[in-house]
């Protein structure tokens, strides 16, 4: 199993960029889907993106194709969330989270996650 850490949320401006990080300690971390998922007050928990074991099979939700990046680095057992032009209704819980056997995206096809960081966009 994997265990995930996130991290580098903040308060950022409508229009900024920000980067998450998310460390999973554990063993085989390659062999595991990384998601990103976000929840904002009073809201479920969303479906933001996800990467496969192959790196270049990844998936977002509509709102941020073209402005959200995910990527991973297996040398160092992480996987980010390169966010841009960000929006006040980015404001969230960011959570990070793995599962086996490609990519999901809705919350309970994850099996581990981490506590998640919080991410505040003003107006």
């Amino acid at each position: 199993q994997v265990r995930p850490v996130e991290s580098g949320g903040g308060l950022v401006q409508a229009g900024d960029s920000m980067r998450l990080s998310c460390v999973a300690s554990g063993h085989l971390f390659s062999t595991y889907a990384m998601g990103w998922f976000r929840q904002a007050p009073g809201k479920e928990r969303e479906f933001v993106a996800a990467i496969g074991e192959i790196p270049r099979d990844t998936d977002y939700e509509d709102s941020v194709k073209g402005r959200f990046t995910i990527s991973r680095d297996n040398a160092k057992n992480a996987v980010y969330l390169q966010m841009s032009s960000l929006k006040p209704e980015a404001t969230a819980v960011y959570y990070c989270a793995a599962r086996r056997r490609g990519i999901g995206d809705k919350p309970g096809e994850y099996n581990y996650w981490g506590q998640g960081t919080e991410v505040t966009v003003s107006s």
